[in-house]
C-alpha cells in the first residue's frame, strides 16, 4: 500500500514509469475496495446468518421440550463426563438410566446424560426431548446465535479484503515479471560489447 503515495510523488517526476502510476492506482483502488466493499459484505453476510440463525433459534424453541426425568439407576461403567453443550464445556455430567414423561404424554425410558455428580435413584434433573419424548440438543439459545452471525460478517469481510489485496499482488506481480522482461530484451539489444568504448561505431 506504500504506492498510493507514489500516485503524488510520481506525477512530474523525470524517472516515472508509466507502471510506477499504475502500480499506485492498482494499491489505491485495493484500499479504496477494502475500506468500502469489505464491510458491506460482512454486513450483508452477518444480516443474512442473523436471521437464519434466530429462524432455527425460534424453530428449535417450537419442536424442544424441556422434561424433568427421574434416575433409576446409575448406568454401570459411566465417569463423569464434560458437557459440549454448556457454554465452557466444563460441566461434569453422568450416565444414567432415568424414566421420563413426554411432551405427548408417553411414558419413557433410557440412559441419558445428567448434570448430577452424584446421582441416586429418584432423583429429578432436566433433560432435552422432541413432541415424542426422544432425547435431542438443548436449542440453540439467541444469544449464542448473534454471536455466530457475528464472526460470520467479521469473517466474510476479511475474507472480502483478503481477495482484493491478493488481487492486487497478483496484478503487481505480473507488471514486475513484464518489467523485468523488458529489461531482458533491452538488454539483449545491447548485445554483450554493451559499455565498451567504440561499440557500434
Amino acid at each position: 500500500m506504500r504506492s498510493i503515495g507514489g500516485i503524488w510523488r510520481w506525477r512530474h517526476n523525470p524517472l516515472r514509469r508509466t507502471t510506477d502510476l499504475v502500480e499506485a492506482w492498482v494499491a489505491l483502488s485495493a484500499l479504496l475496495l477494502i475500506l468500502l466493499v469489505a464491510p458491506v459484505a460482512g454486513s450483508l453476510v452477518g444480516t443474512v446468518a442473523q436471521n437464519a440463525l434466530q429462524q432455527s433459534v425460534h424453530e428449535q424453541r417450537q419442536s424442544r421440550h424441556e422434561v424433568t426425568a427421574t434416575v433409576v439407576r446409575k448406568a454401570a461403567g459411566s465417569p463423569l463426563e464434560a458437557d459440549p453443550e454448556t457454554a465452557t464445556g466444563r460441566e461434569a455430567r453422568t450416565r444414567v438410566v432415568a424414566d421420563w414423561t413426554a411432551p405427548d404424554g408417553t411414558a419413557q425410558h433410557g440412559t441419558v446424560l445428567a448434570g448430577l455428580k452424584t446421582p441416586h435413584s429418584g432423583d429429578h434433573f432436566g433433560i432435552w426431548t422432541d413432541g415424542h419424548g426422544r432425547l435431542v440438543a438443548r436449542p440453540l439459545d439467541s444469544a449464542t446465535a448473534t454471536t455466530h452471525a457475528v464472526l460470520a460478517g467479521f469473517g466474510a469481510a476479511l475474507l472480502t479484503a483478503g481477495m482484493f489485496e491478493g488481487g492486487r499482488r497478483l496484478i503487481v506481480w505480473r507488471m514486475v515479471r513484464r518489467r523485468y522482461a523488458r529489461w531482458d530484451q533491452a538488454w539483449d539489444r545491447a548485445g554483450p560489447d554493451w559499455g565498451r568504448t567504440g561499440t557500434g561505431s
